[in-house]
This record gives C-alpha cells, structure tokens and sequence, in this order.
C-alpha cells in the first residue's frame, strides 16, 4: 500500500474527504518525525512504538576494491510492533 491508496483508504474509514486524510497523515508523519529529531519516543498501545536508535561508528569494505572505509556514527529512526499488530499478522 502507498501513501495515495492509504489516504483513500483512511478517507472512506473515516467518512471524510481525501483532503482532509492527507492533512491528518502530513500531520501525524510530521509529528513522528519532529518527536524522534529531538530524542523522543512516540508509543501507540496495540499498535507499536516509534524510537530513535544509536549507530557507533565503523569500518567498512568497499566492495569493488576491498579498500577501509570509516562508516560514521549515525542516530536512525526504530519502529516496534507491538502485541495487537503482531497478532494480525
């Protein structure tokens, strides 16, 4: 499913317009993403939990020449399912 076939989806659930999907989706996608950017966690009973996650740096291989590389240290987005998700699936 892709954004557009969520919106639609999201639209005929609710009883309202596309538009009105689209904004409550930008809404809730820009609001995990500002949550997470200052370090915080965003947790949906049921459904699964939204945190930020710590990579330390590395070294890596460059495939082609086998050469080292220094992969830098990086923060990354983490989702985890919970238990009525899981159970869906």
């Amino acid at each position: 499913m892709n954004k557009a076939q969520l919106i639609d989806a999201m639209a005929a659930d609710a009883g309202i317009s596309k538009a009105q999907a689209k904004s409550a989706l930008d809404s809730f996608t820009n609001h995990v993403g500002s949550t997470l950017a200052s370090g915080g966690r965003i947790s949906l009973v049921g459904f699964g939990s939204f945190s930020v996650s710590e990579r330390a740096a590395r070294d890596g291989r460059n495939p082609q020449t086998g050469a080292v590389i220094k992969i830098a240290a990086k923060k990354v987005a983490k989702f985890k399912a919970g238990a009525d998700l899981n159970g869906k699936l």
